[in-house]
């Protein structure tokens, strides 16, 4: 009768194994990028190294267990054994030479995955300005002049390069697909570089609790398969309404689960002058293509905008 059980057991591992795999997809085990797919493997040999150490200090802990049980009479008893050279130098050495080894890997992988480290490619890689907001995400494109919420999208296997602030409490920008994740924080701007190996549309969020909102806090990041559709893309955002302090201002009521907007343009600097609203002097000036007086009269314009109720 027990024997019977067998094959139903047997039957069922393969959903079991399904089911617990099934948790990968869409996440960082399930890379689409260049970055993704180096942390994956990161991940992966890390936890190999350990594991040499863990199963078999498991697998010890058993066998000693049940060697030098109660009820086994002949094993060796010898109270008064106080060292072991052998146990000793494996105790020592293979711990050094894991630990050695993950040195090595943590070295290079942090510098090779620096997230302020441009991506090596042949193609002029894309800027996108990101703000967080209460709960969504605004896209700004300064090369293109427009600006998407909740939203984004670029060429597939084009770089990505990512300016980050926050016009709200500090979130964290990630896209598990693409690999990395970076924190935004008012008055300071992070960079994170990304490129998507392979058409499609990725789950990004943020990943830092920031109040009621914060589980809707998602968008989509779509890899287009061709520069064409890129374009139609843009075409499409092109339709939206102007971004000016006065619609910023509607943006940043707090909101949930916000639908993706498209706005056809951008008041030029917007992204320096969220970001010079809570920072001393002009620091930006430059970087944003303003002179310190217009930079000095945009973020006026931004903090003194009242919040527009919808």
């Amino acid at each position: 009768m027990i024997n019977s059980k067998h094959p139903r057991i047997l039957r069922g591992l393969p959903l079991a194994a399904a089911a617990l795999l099934s948790g990968c997809q869409g996440g960082i085990l399930d890379p689409k990028g260049q970055i993704a797919a180096d942390e994956k493997s990161l991940i992966i040999t890390a936890t190999v190294l350990m594991l040499l150490v863990v199963v078999p200090v498991i697998l010890m802990t058993l066998g000693f267990a049940w060697k030098y049980r109660a009820g086994n009479k002949s094993a060796a008893y010898d109270p008064k054994w106080s060292h072991s050279g052998k146990i000793e130098a494996v105790v020592w050495i293979i711990p050094i030479i894991i630990v050695s080894f993950l040195a090595v890997i943590t070295w290079n992988s942090t510098h090779k995955l620096d997230p302020y480290r441009p991506l090596d490619s042949d193609k002029k890689p894309i800027t996108i300005q990101v703000v967080s907001l209460d709960w969504k995400w605004l896209f700004i494109y300064p090369e293109l002049n427009i600006a998407s919420v909740n939203q984004l999208a670029f060429p597939a296997n084009t770089p990505v390069n990512f300016k980050i602030t926050s016009d709200a409490a500090m979130n964290s920008f990630f896209i598990p697909q693409l690999g990395g994740q970076i924190y935004s924080m008012a008055g300071m701007q992070t960079k994170l570089h990304l490129i998507a190996n392979e058409p499609g549309s990725y789950d990004g969020m943020s990943a830092n609790y920031s109040g009621a909102g914060f589980s809707g806090m998602k968008f989509k990041a779509i890899a287009t398969a061709s520069p064409a559709e890129f374009d139609a893309w843009v075409k499409q955002v092109r339709s939206g309404k102007p971004l000016d302090p006065t619609s910023y201002a509607q943006l940043l009521n707090p909101s949930e689960n916000n639908p993706v907007q498209h706005f056809s343009s951008v008041t030029p600097g917007l992204f320096y002058g969220v970001l010079n609203k809570y920072m001393a002097g002009h620091q930006t000036a430059m970087e944003a293509g303003l002179s310190p007086i217009q930079l000095a009269a945009l973020t006026k314009s931004l903090c003194k905008t009242p919040v527009v109720k919808e």
